[in-house]
């Protein structure tokens, strides 16, 4: 039995593509329903699925993130791209390997590309280089994000209101429904989920080492492997280690 995952962070469009999945192949078994990248990347490491479908643009990590961490992570899986990019991007599919499915989704185009999952898979797990230079390719081809990185926050420590620099920012992490703020000072209360804030956080400067914990690049001091397959990060300004689920360790191959 094939098994899958299904990461779109808009709830409609995953419900509408998980109905889809149902009626073109209904001998799919859907492992995990992911609303970000990161817990897409945890369920396919946990899972080691067939297959990912995985929509480009979603928060924090993206889709193009996830399967640049595949090779390490779970090099059998294959991706299918979920997009509503234009024709530009859906060149560089089209020279691939790799399947896309363009929203809003038809109906024959899914049951083509199951048809061709379903033959991939009787052949062989692919070349992982061709998915790597695939998502290099659509990394600097795709549009940028609308709007500029936030550049400060606001953040409550008791009955005072901070406006922390983003610069001074060590690390976010997951508080219930809202975020702590840690810096060299101290920490702060931040009334905004981590899942809302990896959507205005600059990619280039904030990286998801797990499911909880946003850190700031320009804050680490090393980061370690240990036994496990996990990373440990030492802060330059912190006395705490923060831990890297073994999945986000592959984001980190080239630090």
């Amino acid at each position: 039995m094939f098994e899958a995952i299904v990461a779109e962070d808009e709830t409609l469009l995953r419900k509408a593509l998980l109905e889809q999945l149902g009626k073109a192949w209904p001998e799919l078994r859907i492992v995990a329903e992911c609303e970000d990248g990161a817990s897409a990347l945890e369920a396919i490491a946990e899972h080691r699925p067939d297959v990912a479908f995985l929509d480009i643009r979603m928060p924090g990590l993206t889709g193009l993130d996830v399967a640049a961490a595949l090779p390490e992570v779970s090099p059998a899986t294959q991706v299918v791209f979920v997009t509503a990019y234009d024709q530009y991007a859906i060149d560089a599919f089209e020279r691939g390997a790799i399947d896309y499915l363009l929203k809003p989704i038809a109906a024959d185009r899914l049951a083509a590309t199951v048809q061709r999952l379903q033959a991939r898979a009787a052949a062989g797990p692919a070349d992982s280089a061709t998915l790597a230079a695939l998502v290099r390719q659509l990394g600097s081809s795709l549009s940028p994000r609308a709007q500029p990185p936030l550049n400060w926050v606001t953040a409550s420590a008791g009955r005072e209101t901070r406006l922390i620099l983003l610069d001074d920012v060590a690390y976010f992490r997951a508080d219930n429904k809202y975020t702590t703020v840690m810096t060299g000072d101290g920490e702060a209360l931040l009334r905004t989920p981590i899942r809302e804030l990896l959507e205005v956080l600059d990619p280039a400067v904030f990286k998801q080492i797990h499911r909880s914990t946003i850190v700031n690049i320009k804050a680490i001091a090393s980061i370690v492997r240990d036994d496990t397959g996990r990373g440990v990060v030492r802060l330059r300004q912190r006395p705490e280690t923060l831990t890297v689920s073994q999945p986000f360790m592959a984001l980190f191959r080239n630090m």
